[in-house]
């Protein structure tokens, strides 16, 4: 149980960008039953943060996440569900989500980076999703994300398997967006959640909605385009050549 205790999620808000720390060190940041159920909490804290626009997730240290720490478990709590609550809540946050990967990503670990909506990684970075080896049942919702990020046929080979693969293949196989060098994560992940935090947060909104398969809102967000003067404001900008002053909210 001590090791539980060193066991928390860290966060901090500055310059429009949360981030979010899986710290467990002790267990290379796996994921306690207490840190699972208080992720959601947290995510819902966040979303409603006006001084929020990005969120990032990382792990502290020189690992991600190395799935879930079955020893922390009391009575029948279940894994994977605490595992897909936070998986999900981290899907549906409103705003851009982007999971920065050093180390390990594994297992439980592997949940939480698909279901950020980018992942950047560090080379030397580690994937797996591992539950052959222990005979569980991946959650059906689980395996539909990682089916779309990957393909069905990559799905299969990490499912079935439960190998580890590096990150240049994370990179080939469509789970990863981007790949740095050794050293170059931090730099890379400032440098870009600048750029999205610049942007029009409407624009973002709907795409994310959008790409992620809803398709009962486009009449929702033509009317938000058309009452709040984003779209007018971007032309505006790109004439006059300055940077633009977007106002919607979510």
């Amino acid at each position: 149980m001590e090791a539980a205790l060193d066991a928390s999620l860290l966060h901090t808000v500055a310059d429009g960008v949360a981030t979010v720390v899986v710290s467990h060190p002790a267990k290379r940041n796996a994921m306690t039953a207490a840190m699972w159920r208080a992720l959601p909490e947290l995510l819902a804290e966040l979303a409603t943060d006006p001084a929020v626009r990005v969120l990032v997730l990382t792990g502290a240290g020189p690992t991600f996440c190395a799935g879930a720490d079955i020893s922390s478990l009391t009575g029948d709590e279940d894994p994977q569900t605490l595992a897909v609550a936070a998986e999900d809540a981290l899907a549906a946050f409103p705003k851009p989500t982007l999971a920065a990967i050093r180390g390990f990503c594994v297992g439980g670990g592997s949940q939480l980076a698909a279901a950020c909506d980018l992942r950047f990684a560090e080379e030397g970075a580690s994937f797996g999703v591992t539950p052959a080896k222990l005979g569980i049942v991946y959650p059906a919702s689980s395996t539909r994300r990682l089916a779309g990020l990957v393909g069905p046929a990559w799905a299969k080979y990490l499912l079935f398997s439960a190998e580890l693969i590096d990150a240049g293949q994370a990179l080939r196989a469509g789970f990863l967006n981007e790949l740095l060098p050794a050293g170059e994560l931090d730099k890379r992940v400032a440098e870009f959640t600048r750029v999205l935090t610049s942007r029009s947060q409407l624009t973002q909104a709907a795409a994310k909605e959008f790409a992620d398969g809803r398709t009962d809102r486009d009449a929702h967000w033509t009317a938000q385009a058309a009452a709040s003067g984003d779209t007018a404001e971007g032309v505006a900008a790109f004439l006059e050549r300055r940077a633009p002053r977007f106002t919607w909210t979510p």
